[in-house]
C-alpha cells in the first residue's frame, strides 16, 4: 500500500539534486511540498494534505542530514593522496579475440620506459586504454588494425586514495560526482579499483576538478 511518506520518498529520490538540496536544509520545504502536491495527488490516487507533505520531508531531511553529515562526510575527510597526471590520450576499441594479445605486447614495450602513464579496462564490447602521449604512436602501431571507436587527446587524470571505509558506505561516489556535475565538469572515463578511483577530465577543466575533489576534505 502507497503512503504519503513513500510517494514522497520516491519522488525525491527521482531527482538527485534536490535529494542533494534537502539533506544541506537550503530548501523552503513548504514551497516544494506545494509543487508536489499534484504529482503525489495523481500517485496517490486522492487528495493530500500539504501539512503531512511537509512533515514527511522534514522526516526524510533529517534522515539524510544524518546519513551525509555523520557518514559520508567522514569518510570525505579522510581522502589520501591527490595524484594529478597530464598530457594523457584516452583510446577506445571494439574488443576483438587479438586485443589481448595487442595489449600485452603494449605493456612489455611500455614497461621499457620509466614515468609512462597506463591504465585499461574492459566491458562487454569495448576495451579503453589510456596512456601518457609520448607513447601514444605505439598504441596506434600496435592497435592498428583493431577498431578504434574513440580517441580523445588533451587529458588529464586525478587519481584519488579513499579510505577503506569507501566501499561499506553508499554514496560515496554519488556525493564526489555530485559535485563535480555541478561545476559543469565533463567527465571522459571513470577507473576503480576498491579504494582508489581514477578521472579523466580535458586538460582546461583539470585545474577546477582538483579543487572540488579537494575541498571535500574541508566540507
Amino acid at each position: 500500500m502507497k503512503t504519503i511518506s513513500s510517494v514522497v520518498e520516491n519522488y525525491i529520490k527521482t531527482k538527485p539534486f534536490l535529494l542533494n538540496a534537502l539533506s544541506e536544509g537550503i530548501i523552503n520545504l513548504t514551497s516544494l511540498s506545494r509543487n508536489m502536491m499534484p504529482e503525489l495527488e495523481q500517485e496517490l490516487g486522492k487528495e493530500v494534505k500539504q501539512g503531512a507533505v511537509v512533515m514527511a520531508l522534514k522526516r526524510m531531511s533529517e534522515e539524510l542530514d544524518f546519513q551525509l553529515n555523520h557518514k559520508i562526510l567522514k569518510v570525505l575527510k579522510n581522502i589520501g593522496e591527490i595524484t594529478v597526471r597530464s598530457s594523457l590520450i584516452d583510446f577506445t576499441f571494439s574488443v576483438s579475440d587479438t586485443i589481448l594479445d595487442k595489449q600485452a605486447t603494449l605493456i612489455s614495450e611500455i614497461n621499457k620506459q620509466n614515468g609512462i602513464f597506463y591504465t585499461s579496462s574492459r566491458g562487454v564490447n569495448e576495451t579503453n586504454i589510456v596512456v601518457s602521449d609520448s607513447v601514444g604512436h605505439l598504441v596506434e602501431l600496435y592497435f592498428s588494425n583493431e577498431k578504434l571507436i574513440q580517441k580523445l587527446e588533451n587529458l588529464a587524470s586525478i587519481t584519488v586514495k579513499l579510505p577503506k571505509e569507501n566501499i561499506s558506505i553508499p554514496g560515496i561516489y554519488y556525493f564526489i560526482f555530485q559535485r563535480l556535475a555541478w561545476e559543469g565538469i565533463i567527465i571522459n572515463e571513470v577507473i576503480s579499483t576498491s579504494n582508489e578511483f581514477t578521472i579523466l577530465v580535458s586538460e582546461e577543466e583539470v585545474d577546477v576538478a582538483f579543487k572540488v575533489i579537494k575541498d571535500l576534505k574541508n566540507l
